[in-house]
């Protein structure tokens, strides 16, 4: 009986062990992530009340209109989501600036970083032009 005992003993030891590794690395990955969010806090804030913001939506809704495509918006977090057909653009806050992400039909079609001092109308165009 000795023996048995010590066996589960064992396998329980080994299993917190493992538990507590996976827990250590959860809180490293939890705060990077609270990292990255701080960091990039002020540009998300531009992102959100900017001026820009606004000018982008309303030209991708014009030229959407003109192309005979609804463009639908939405805020997932601090990341702008621009929906319109299979195309799929996604604005980015980063640590560095604002990164725009295209997709089509849900893949990865490029990246790119944003001007928010070149007119909107420019990325708009681009992400509705692309195919």
């Amino acid at each position: 009986m000795g023996f048995l005992d010590n066996l589960e003993n064992t396998l329980k030891n080994a299993e917190r062990g493992a538990e507590r590794e996976d827990e250590k690395a959860n809180s490293v990955s939890r705060a990077e992530e609270l990292a990255a969010l701080r960091a990039a806090a002020p540009n998300a804030e531009v992102l959100k009340k900017g001026q820009w913001t606004q000018d982008l939506l309303t030209q991708a809704v014009t030229i959407g209109h003109g192309l005979r495509m609804r463009v639908g918006m939405a805020w997932i977090g601090t990341t702008l989501r621009l929906e319109a057909k299979e195309k799929r653009l996604d604005l980015l806050p980063t640590a560095t600036g604002i990164d725009a992400v295209y997709f089509v039909d849900g893949v990865e079609t490029g990246r790119e970083p944003v001007d928010l001092s070149s007119a909107p109308e420019l990325l708009a165009r681009k992400w509705l032009s692309a195919s």
